[in-house]
């Protein structure tokens, strides 16, 4: 399970973005609800999760936010992945 184990950070955004500006793009960042949602999927095992990074990065792209919110995978999440990884 700590192998599997992954986190979302999701930011709700002031202001909506057409596309992920190109220096974000090393975060692999998921834009959604209409352009008014970033996530970012992070290793919880990993020893830098690189959240500081990304919001300074946000910040020097000028991009706010004015919310944000984690969830993690769940047993069933872990579960199907496995699953589908040895299928």
């Amino acid at each position: 399970m700590r192998q599997l184990g992954r986190k979302q950070l999701t930011l709700q955004l002031q202001e909506r973005l057409a596309v992920v500006p190109p220096a974000l793009e090393p975060y692999r960042l998921t834009l959604d609800d209409d352009g008014m949602r970033l996530t970012y999927s992070y290793d919880t095992q990993g020893e830098r999760t690189g959240i500081t990074a990304l919001l300074g990065d946000l910040g020097n792209a000028g991009i706010r936010f004015k919310d944000l919110s984690t969830t993690q995978n769940s047993l069933e999440d872990i579960f199907v992945s496995l699953v589908r990884t040895r299928a």
